[in-house]
């Protein structure tokens, strides 16, 4: 696997579970369409999969049958009934995938936590953190001519720095495990959106005027590397820039702009998906889903892509 071009073997197979700059991928947030239409295979659940389950355990459901999937699930349906009234709300659903996005969060940062924390002292100071991520190419400099890999590091080396100090609020040049997680996880911490935000100018503005224009935002997400028309998706976001991103009607987006972009404050990810899961199997249509609409629906919530619960369930989840 490479990351930012380079071998994941020559950095210790560390830096490819980083939450580095936001991808290009998670940075449009848009509500689902809550169409009547149904999808046209499972794949197409494959985001209500990660939001319901966790974008890990997402993909353990794959080695179970259909009737292993209704199982599990049934027992989760119990699990975010809070009242355990039987019926689920789009309230109780939301609360369910808050925290299981949030749980994801901080097991994954667990995962890594060792490897960073070298003297054992239950923080991560910058030296720390240098050393496992860069230290081979620090050390060995000349084994990397690559000019590709070379602006890679130097990029990248001063920008994690740059990250680690804002995380780093109270300035002891140490993370506490709070601290680890902003800077591994910036878009889920106040205190760093302005860091999310700049990393993103930085990723996309490539004629470096500190703007992206329509081509720069284009170019972010469909590399025209045929000849052709563009797809119908990408006039329909060049429509979106013109209409949407750039509100000032400049041609551009500014630093203001790309937050409105990809941290609008009127979203609320999880009541978006909350209220799709919902519109998609109350088939009663009274704004309750039962465990039998659920498992009807199963396909939507885990199909061949979900969590081995069956470990889960026994977890005390009282602190998410």
């Amino acid at each position: 696997m490479e990351v930012y071009g380079l071998s994941c073997l020559l950095l210790f197979c560390v830096v490819e579970v980083f939450s580095k700059p936001t991808y290009k991928n998670e940075r449009v947030h848009l509500d689902p369409e809550l169409s009547k239409d149904p999808h046209e295979d499972n794949q197409s659940y494959r985001y209500d999969h990660e939001a319901f389950l966790g974008k890990e355990e997402a993909t353990t459901f794959d080695q179970l049958t259909a009737e292993e999937s209704k199982e599990r699930l049934g027992k989760i349906f119990d699990r975010i009934d809070g009242d355990k009234d039987g019926y689920v709300t789009t309230d109780e659903l939301k609360s369910w995938i808050n925290r299981v996005q949030k749980r994801y969060i901080y097991e994954n940062v667990a995962k890594v936590w060792t490897d960073y924390d070298l003297n054992k002292d239950n923080k991560i100071s910058w030296d720390e953190y240098k050393k496992a991520t860069y230290g081979y190419y620090l050390a060995n400099p000349e084994e990397f001519q690559d000019a590709t890999d070379q602006f890679s590091f130097k990029k990248m080396l001063p920008r994690d720095e740059r990250r680690f100090k804002t995380a780093d609020l109270d300035g002891d040049a140490a993370a506490s495990r709070e601290e680890f997680t902003a800077f591994l996880h910036p878009e889920e911490f106040d205190h760093m959106k302005d860091i999310v935000v700049l990393e993103t100018l930085e990723d996309i503005d490539k004629n470096g005027d500190g703007h992206v224009d329509e081509d720069e935002y284009i170019a972010d997400m469909f590399a025209h590397e045929v000849e052709g028309p563009e797809p119908d998706w990408v006039k329909t976001e060049r429509e979106q820039f013109a209409d949407f991103r750039d509100t000032n009607k400049d041609g551009k987006m500014d630093k203001e702009e790309i937050r409105h972009w990809i941290l609008p404050q009127d979203y609320d990810h999880a009541q978006a998906e909350a209220r799709h899961l919902v519109y998609e199997s109350d088939l009663n249509k009274d704004q309750l889903l039962t465990k039998e609409e659920v498992l009807e629906n199963w396909n939507m919530f885990v199909g061949s892509q979900a969590t081995n619960y069956g470990e889960d369930l026994t977890k005390n989840h009282d602190e998410l």
